[in-house]
């Protein structure tokens, strides 16, 4: 945790950090409370989406001054059957996320704050249908929802990238929390696929049984995880979202559709 992102990060920051200060936009790290092989810790998925918000939030401050508040993030995620029967992982449904969600959209409408990004670092979560909701609710409230892992392609900077607890979860964590990640002690993260065609193809979709899929909860071998891997592809990925906050913060004079004249 880096304390000099007071204004910022609001695990850190104290109402006098805040106090008059305008901001263009929230920043929702989202993760899940469940094992990640037998090498990285539960909130894995909390610590890599908020580490990576607060690096994007401090770019687009110093490149685009852009004003964005990283909240503390949510750590119920929704599980696959054969996950919470696991020791400590919390499955959260449905309603339970839009609650929260709810909750926090309404807090900050009431704040005049409008627009909230939501960065996912967990696979089972799923916005939609909660931000289609809420946009009849608050229709002057803008909610943006984007999963880190999926921002650009992870075959592009890895050499065995899975999508568990894999090379780039532990790369990315390696690169900033690497005193929580004890590679010698992961597991191969060896799975197994459907044994239907179609669902292999993905014709279509059913949760995997995650005990039946994973015999140490990973999916992707993470032997060959570097903290210079994770360095790389966490900037690049930092610099995407704070493209995109300077984007979310001018749409008032841009407009989010194209013009006539811009085709």
């Amino acid at each position: 945790m880096n304390i000099k992102n007071k204004g910022t990060d609001l695990l850190v920051s104290s109402f006098g950090d805040v106090l008059n200060k305008k901001y263009d936009l929230v920043i929702l790290p989202w993760g899940a409370t469940e094992p990640h092989n037998l090498h990285l810790p539960y909130l894995t998925d909390c610590i890599l989406s908020h580490s990576i918000a607060v690096d994007a939030a401090k770019i687009a401050k110093d490149h685009f001054g852009v004003n964005s508040m990283v909240m503390p993030p949510i750590t119920l995620g929704a599980q696959n059957p054969g996950q919470r029967e696991l020791s400590f992982c919390i499955h959260a449904r449905y309603e339970t996320q839009k609650a929260i969600l709810t909750d926090i959209v309404s807090s900050l409408h009431i704040q005049r704050i409008n627009k909230l990004v939501i960065i996912n670092g967990h696979g089972g979560n799923c916005f939609k249908n909660m931000i289609r909701d809420l946009s009849i609710d608050y229709p002057d409230f803008l909610i943006a929802t984007s999963e880190w892992y999926t921002v650009l392609p992870a075959k592009q900077y890895f050499d065995t990238p899975g999508d568990h607890a894999d090379e780039v979860e532990t790369s990315v964590m390696m690169h900033y929390y690497p005193e929580l990640v004890n590679l010698k002690n992961a597991g191969k993260g060896k799975y197994k696929s459907f044994a239907l065609e179609s669902l292999r193809e993905k014709v279509a979709w059913i949760p995997r049984n995650w005990q039946k899929v994973s015999e140490d909860t990973g999916i992707g071998d993470p032997a060959l995880s570097t903290a210079e891997k994770g360095k790389c592809f966490a900037n690049v990925i930092a610099d995407k979202y704070a493209q995109l906050f300077a984007e979310l913060s001018r749409i008032e004079e841009t407009g989010i559709y194209e013009k006539e004249n811009d085709k």
